[in-house]
């Protein structure tokens, strides 16, 4: 255990922008915990993994104990896991919500809730949640109602937490992309979703991955909710 070494937790780790965290915090020499559902353990020892559904407490408490198993301390966590599904309203059924919900603020709550005494600890505790620019720039072409809903809590919770441990040296904060291109987008609309971006295309992974970076460093900023969309929040 190198106690000096700094440690990162990280949902929805497997695949897409979780797996390009995973890859940039190695790179600066952190211990890292990955989490999600389908995510197996590799060669790295400084990367363990933890599988599991985030939206079950039980997971986050069993990635927060790795982490202060492993290495002894936590100074980041990373709310990366979500869902997002776009579909008009009236076609999202009652299990949609209730998975949504579960993987979207339950797992940011669990995770966040059972980390932030390690993150107090550390004297420079960091929270970073993923959230999504249709929060506030909503296009009818993209309907996402259970994304809004559910983003849009982590946003005014990113806000109101930086503020609750301002004094306790944690900072709070968040990163808004547009669309990315992850996995999640079929290759045939990506045509449409590059449209809906004044700079004309669709976001790539590094592109979130800079932000996140960027806020890790930025040791005066909290509360803050850095839009990387292509100036989409910005309007057309």
């Amino acid at each position: 255990m190198n106690n000096q070494q700094r440690v990162v937790i990280i949902s929805g780790a497997s695949q897409g922008i979780g797996a390009g965290l995973v890859a940039a915090y190695r790179e600066r020499g952190y211990g890292v915990i990955a989490t999600s559902r389908s995510i197996e353990q590799g060669t790295d020892p400084d990367v363990v993994a933890v599988s599991g559904d985030i939206g079950d407490p039980a997971t986050a408490e069993r990635a927060v104990r790795a982490a202060i198993e492993r290495f002894g301390r936590i100074d980041t966590v990373i709310n990366n896991a979500g869902l997002f599904d776009s579909r008009p309203l009236t076609d999202f059924t009652a299990e949609d919500y209730e998975a949504t919900i579960r993987t979207n603020i339950g797992g940011f709550f669990h995770l966040t809730q059972a980390a932030m005494p390690a993150l107090i600890e550390s004297g420079t505790g960091h929270v970073v949640s993923v959230t999504t620019t249709l929060v506030e720039h909503a296009d009818a072409r993209v309907p996402a109602a259970l994304a809004a809903l559910t983003k849009g809590g982590i946003t005014a919770a990113t806000r109101g937490l930086a503020i609750e441990y301002a004094d306790r040296g944690v900072r709070v904060n968040a990163v808004s992309p547009g669309i990315i291109r992850t996995p999640m987008h079929p290759d045939e609309y990506h045509a449409t979703y590059a449209s809906m971006h004044p700079l004309g295309r669709m976001g790539d992974i590094q592109d979130i991955v800079r932000g996140v970076l960027y806020l890790e460093d930025a040791g005066f900023v909290t509360g803050e909710i850095l839009h990387v969309d292509g100036g989409q929040s910005a309007g057309h």
